[in-house]
């Protein structure tokens, strides 16, 4: 069993900044990517940013040029440093990884999910 926690997440003023960090846990042999997608009610997840095992990332035309994702693979750590937030930002975000076990399968797993708010 795979465990994402998600912290980070909070209010902030618009300009201002927040940093996500998502830590994986449990039955980890290996995690091809993570990343992180934000969802607004009623409608699909959209990925933020994601970073792969050979250190490559991408960010989404949304986030590019104020967030940067970064990964910490001691620690099975992702995070999301938020920067000139605006308030279309609020969302729900959510952490995602997708992490091979010692059995050789590989999963999708998805975090909890942490509240955005950017105020005007």
């Amino acid at each position: 069993q795979v465990q994402l926690v998600e912290s980070g997440g909070g209010l902030a003023q618009a300009g201002g900044s927040l940093r996500l960090s998502c830590a994986a846990s449990g039955n980890i042999f290996s995690i091809s990517r993570m990343g992180w997608y934000r969802q607004a009610p009623g409608k699909q997840r959209e990925l933020v940013a994601v970073t792969h095992s050979d250190g490559s990332t991408f960010v989404a035309d949304s986030a590019k040029g104020r967030f940067t994702i970064s990964r910490d693979k001691d620690k099975n750590a992702v995070y999301l440093q938020m920067n000139s937030l605006k308030p279309e930002d609020t969302l729900v975000y959510y952490c995602y990884a997708q992490i091979m076990a010692s059995s050789g399968v590989e999963f999708q797993y998805w975090g909890q999910g942490t509240q955005v708010t950017v105020s005007s």
